[in-house]
């Protein structure tokens, strides 16, 4: 019996003094009869009884049931303020009655209930968490571990481990949260889970001392954050290739020149990627792929296009990056394309003893290849415009301003010695236009347009100055060499007679030729004099080439068909 209730049974002599005591009580008291019936109750029972006289039952029920001395007994009982819970102490007496003092526990009840409860809240908070609890003893291993277990371990398994066990090795002999004689907050660590995978956890902590301050064992909780750093490290890798590839794309857009593009975007293409070089290829108008930029300090003997072709038709047949090797380096490669179309290939390469190729680099390259294949493009565009601004939409030939553009531009070059314009005029073309048409006109600027682009050597400059004038600049040539070209222009006419009129109108060229010497004229000089000249073969009957006077001399230049190795002239 609680101290609080401590009651000396009274003599017979005693009993008389019973009310008195009931009346004084600081709590509720009564005297119960030998039936009991209530003798007496101070003011506290009365109110109880007045206010819920069911909970008298319960009592009563109570103390039928005991043979001995009943001891304690809490009773719920309405009051106006809300359910009160009152704790009753029965003494008997020795005529059967029974003495019952009572006190007021609900605040003790409700504080315990609440305690119980928080802590209930506090484990079902930890249960539902990815956090577990532990408790480490003087010893160091795990004397309790949260029941649902953790990294994959039930707690029978880690109860009585050293939890160095599940540390990486890279704490060494350093200090862990569940042997820190410091608090520990926040603290970040890799353990190895039931798996073997690593696992990475928040671990917060507190030291427990015993008497003399005599270290027995730490306690704290743990917070799995694996997914979370792995997602950071994720985003993390994605940003920083999303800041790569806006490098290149930058690169890409702000450069003007197509190959010098390309050329930058292989070099950020191999620093990004870690590579010892990269090569950008292009698809030419047949599809075939052509090394169009390379990055390095030397390509692999690998790539010769021979050896190397089987790669790329594999890099071209598949939408995917390509893993493989080639000789002693790692190739990392993937297509290029625009709207669905392949346009061209990106190829890096690193020495096989450095590290494979994972993941990040494969996804890296396909955001480059996907940059490169718009710039591919773009690029392609951009030539067509080009040629459509430089070129003459029928013949394919320079056009005008374009022919006199290049033209200024190669008198503009230093000393090489004489170069030669012909100028080249169609003859008897009007009747073709008369006779059959604009069609078969189109038909014939189209056949000239081909004579004069395979009768040239690379470099030369053929053009259309509009309608049925043609212009070709030969470089490198002295008369001879200018003589031998037009003499190649006129008997490539033979094989174009079938366009003619008519046999009476055949189709044929007056060419007038003027030799350019270095330092004595200007562009519209020298196109002055060869189109005189292709007056002056016109003259002669058409089908002839004449030469213009030297620009230094005032005599002019005859021409004689009879003699073709004379300056005169000759004819078809």
């Amino acid at each position: 019996m609680p101290a609080e209730y401590t009651v000396i049974l009274p003599s017979t002599a005693e009993s008389a003094a019973l009310p008195a005591l009931v009346a004084a009580f600081p709590g509720p008291a009564m005297l119960l009869a030998a039936d009991r019936a209530v003798a007496e109750a101070n003011a506290a029972a009365e109110e109880l009884l007045t206010g819920d006289p069911l909970w008298m039952a319960d009592v009563q029920s109570w103390l039928a049931a005991s043979s001995v001395a009943p001891g304690l007994c809490s009773v719920p009982i309405e009051v106006p303020r809300g359910l009160m819970i009152v704790e009753w102490a029965a003494v008997p007496l020795a005529d059967g009655a029974v003495l019952l003092v009572g006190r007021d526990v609900t605040l003790e009840r409700q504080l315990r209930h609440t305690l119980t409860e928080s802590r209930q809240r506090y484990k079902d908070l930890v249960e539902a968490s990815s956090d577990f609890a532990w408790e480490t003893g003087a010893d160091g291993r795990f004397v309790f571990v949260t029941p649902k277990g953790a990294l994959g371990y039930g707690a029978d398994a880690l109860i009585g481990r050293n939890p160095r066990d599940l540390a990486i090795d890279e704490w060494g002999d350093l200090p862990l949260p569940f042997d820190s004689r410091r608090p520990v907050d926040q603290t970040e660590l890799w353990l190895k889970r039931a798996d073997g995978l690593p696992a990475c956890v928040v671990a917060s902590a507190l030291p427990l001392f015993g008497a003399g301050g005599v270290w027995t064992g730490a306690r704290g909780v743990c917070r799995d954050v694996t997914d979370q750093v792995l997602r950071g490290a994720e985003l993390a890798r994605v940003r920083n290739r999303e800041k790569l590839l806006a490098h290149i794309v930058h690169t890409l857009r702000d450069q003007i020149d197509a190959a010098k593009a390309l050329h930058v975007a292989a070099a950020e293409t191999a620093r990004a990627l870690g590579a010892d070089g990269c090569r950008i290829y292009r698809a030419d108008e047949s599809g075939a792929l052509f090394p169009a930029a390379d990055f390095a300090a030397e390509i692999p003997a690998g790539f010769e296009p021979e050896s190397f072709q089987p790669i790329l038709d594999q890099v071209a047949a598949v939408d995917e990056v390509v893993v493989t090797a080639l000789g002693g380096d790692r190739l990392l490669a993937a297509r290029t394309e625009h709207r669905q179309a392949v346009n061209g290939a990106v190829v890096v390469w690193r020495g096989d003893d450095s590290d494979p190729w994972d993941e990040d680099d494969r996804h890296l390259m396909s955001g480059v290849a996907d940059h490169i294949g718009i710039a591919h493009a773009h690029f392609a565009y951009q030539e067509r415009l080009r040629r459509l601004s430089e070129r003459d939409g029928l013949t394919g030939l320079f056009n005008r301003r374009t022919f006199f553009e290049r033209l200024e531009e190669a008198l503009a070059r230093p000393e090489t010695g004489a170069s030669a314009l012909l100028y080249v005029d169609l003859d008897n073309f009007k009747a073709v236009n008369d006779l059959h048409g604009h069609q078969q006109g189109d038909a014939v600027l189209k056949a000239i347009g081909t004579l004069l682009t395979t009768s040239v050597r690379p470099g030369d400059l053929p053009g259309r100055l509009g309608g049925d004038e043609f212009v070709l600049w030969v470089g490198r040539s002295d008369e001879e060499n200018a003589k031998a070209v037009a003499q190649r222009l006129l008997n490539g006419m033979a094989g174009l007679r079938h366009l003619s009129a008519s046999p009476e109108k055949p189709l044929g060229l007056s060419i007038g030729i003027a030799v350019h010497r270095p330092g004595r004229e200007t562009v519209q000089e020298l196109t002055d004099r060869a189109d005189s000249a292709m007056y002056d073969a016109k003259k002669r009957g058409k089908g002839h080439y004449a030469f213009a006077p030297d620009p230094v001399s005032t005599d002019p230049v005859s021409t004689d068909p009879a003699n073709p190795a004379s300056p005169l002239g000759a004819s078809l």
